[in-house]
């Protein structure tokens, strides 16, 4: 079984949907990082060395390879990243090996044969 990493940079209040929509999709977790900081094409305004931004989680989902697009597209169609500038970003990296997810394997598999 084949694994890709994806990564989603969005705003805070709305990490739950994005959650949300990438477990009906298929991703089995995902781990949060919150309040991260990232610049676009424009500097980001600040008051008197304050951030005006706001703030931003990153989520990192490790999914199986066949599920991994559709996972990417509800991402983005929920955290509206192709309706609004600046709305945040995803993407997918190849994973060449992981460890710890064997209890997972077992419901991948099935998910996954499904879905095939």
């Amino acid at each position: 079984m084949h694994f890709k990493l994806l990564i989603a940079l969005v705003d805070d209040d709305k990490t739950k949907a994005v959650m949300n929509a990438a477990r009906k999709a298929g991703a089995t977790g995902a781990t949060v990082l919150n309040q991260v900081r990232g610049e676009g094409l424009e500097a980001p305004k600040t008051f008197l060395g304050l951030s005006l931004e706001t703030q931003r989680d990153m989520l990192l989902f490790l999914v199986e390879e066949h599920l991994s697009r559709n996972i990417l597209e509800k991402i983005a169609e929920i955290g509206e990243f192709d309706r609004q500038p600046g709305a945040g970003i995803a993407f997918q990296i190849d994973v060449e090996d992981a460890v710890g997810i064997a209890h997972q394997m077992e419901q991948l598999t099935e998910i996954v044969e499904e879905r095939l």
